[in-house]
């Protein structure tokens, strides 16, 4: 079995929640410059059958150098985070990058009031690759980056919705969207071609 180096990710000091107008600020400052962000987002686990998911909980946008968490219990008491991220999700000059894209297009407009628009899907690019089965993220920055990327699933189970979030699940959250960044970087690079947008 091929062993992979550990994936290179964001550290702690690049990882930022947004929670207040000063944050927003920088946020908006660096998600502004960009082309492409990687997107992701988390919702607390259902365990009961039937019971629906409120979610989004937890919303992920990563540039080459930072990664900025947007809480939704936070958003309330904080227009200006809102508002830079119902612009950055409608945006069709900021691209949005990540796997599993069409299950967050309801709950992005159900959290923020808005569309979900320029998305490249990545699962659909790695299996174009010549895989059978629609790619994951874990495997995806295996095939394209040559790294692993370690996935807890304590971590992944957690509970998104919590008042405050431990530095494992910011670092879990920030580096899933700035993995997605990672492979799609790599395959603009190397397959283009594989990359189809969604307006």
């Amino acid at each position: 079995m091929l062993e992979f180096p550990a994936f290179s990710g964001l550290p702690q000091n690049r990882i930022h929640l947004v929670e207040s107008a000063q944050e927003a600020s920088f946020a908006r400052e660096q998600l502004r410059r960009c082309t492409h962000v990687g997107f992701d987002t988390e919702s607390k686990p259902t365990f009961m059958v039937g019971e629906t998911s409120t979610g989004p909980h937890l919303v992920q946008l990563a540039t080459p150098e930072h990664g900025f968490l947007f809480m939704a219990r936070h958003l309330t008491g904080n227009e200006s985070g809102r508002e830079l991220l119902a612009e950055i999700m409608q945006s069709s000059r900021i691209i949005k990058v990540g796997f599993g894209l069409k299950s967050d297009r309801g709950p992005v407009q159900r959290l923020l009031g808005v569309e979900l628009h320029a998305t490249v899907e990545l699962s659909g690019a790695v299996k174009r690759l010549g895989y059978r089965q629609q790619v994951g993220l874990q495997a995806a920055v295996a095939i394209v980056l040559g790294e692993y990327l370690p996935k807890s699933r304590k971590v992944t189970l957690s509970n998104w919705a919590a008042e405050s979030l431990s530095a494992a699940q910011q670092s879990y959250a920030a580096n899933d969207a700035y993995a997605s960044l990672r492979v799609y970087q790599a395959l603009a690079n190397t397959a283009p071609q594989l990359l189809i947008l969604a307006p």
